[in-house]
Order: structure tokens, then sequence, then C-alpha cells
């Protein structure tokens, strides 16, 4: 049994070569001459030149080229099993290549989600302070208003008192000329 990293890896590598050889195969038509008449995939006899053509399917338990059935998506059991089936590369069965792409596209779908949700996340947090920090900045300064206001009535209050009491020298403190003289 082999570790969860290395299937992951293994199926990466896989993929990357399956493409790597589609990349290789292909060739650039520049030219409009017109395409020779393929044999019909009945009549190949080896995976090389049965996978020569698209349209071609090669099965390995048999030793045989069928022509691929375009009208479901995945050749039937009939025709031949997937692990036995070779399509693009005869060193990659059909149902390694099937698993191989839907890690592939797995991985990029799952990319893509987690980027997006990163994304708005970091949006919402960088967009300034949210509602509740503005409720409690309000809150603090009115709490802070209001106590400035009752320091400001009770040093008035002390005030008047201290003037009644004659404790803070002021000129118009009602009996401040009697005691001048």
């Amino acid at each position: 049994m082999l570790p969860q990293g290395a299937v992951g890896l293994g199926s990466t590598f896989v993929v990357f070569i399956v493409i790597s050889s589609f990349a290789h195969q292909g060739t650039c038509l520049t030219t409009t001459t017109p395409t020779p008449v393929q044999k019909p995939c009945s009549v190949r006899t080896s995976c090389e030149d049965c996978l020569t053509n698209v349209t071609c399917l090669w099965c390995q338990t048999n030793n045989t080229c069928s022509h691929y059935p375009v009208s479901s998506l995945l050749p039937p059991a009939s025709v031949c099993r997937l692990s036995d089936a070779r399509w693009a590369v005869c060193w990659v069965n059909f149902e390694a290549l099937i698993i191989a792409m839907a890690v592939v596209c797995g991985t990029i779908l799952v990319s893509v989600v987690v980027c997006c949700c990163c994304c708005c996340c970091c949006k919402k947090s960088s967009s300034g302070p949210d509602r509740d920090e503005e409720r409690l900045a309000r809150r603090r300064e009115d709490v802070r208003q209001r106590s400035d206001e009752r320091k400001t009535d009770r040093k008035t209050r002390h005030d008047e008192i201290r003037k009644k009491y004659g404790l803070i020298p002021d000129s118009d403190h009602p009996y401040s000329k009697f005691e001048n003289e």
C-alpha cells in the first residue's frame, strides 16, 4: 500500500506524461494538402498503429483494434474492459487515464474554490472596520463626551461652593469689598 501523497504524485506524473505525449505526437498542419485515407481500425495489428487514429481503441486482452464507440463517453465492457483498453497512448490504460484526469480536474476545481474563498475573506477584512467596531467606537466616544460633561458640571458646582465659602479669591464675590477694608 502506497502512502496517499505518493499516489497523488504518481497520478500527477502520469497526467504530465500523457499530456506531454499528446504534445509530442501532435503535428501542425499548415498546408492544405488532402489527408490520406486511413485504414479502418479492424485491420490494424499493433497498439502503436491502432492509436495513430484517434477514432480507434486498442484492447489489450485480445490484442485487437476496434472503432471507439463515440456514442457513449466510456467504451462499454462488451467492447473492452476499462483496465485493458488503451486510447491515445499504449502504456496507460483507459481506467488510469480517467482517474488521473479526474484527480487533475478535482485539484484545479478545489484550488479555484480555495482561491475565491481566500480572496473574498481578504477583501472583507481589508475593507475597513466592520459594524461592530464602528458601533464600539461610537459608544466609546459617547461615553467620553458624557464623562467630560459630568466633569465640567462637577467643576462648576465645586467652584460655586468654593466661592460661597470664600475659598476662591474672586472680585465678584459679594463679601470681597468688606475683606479689603
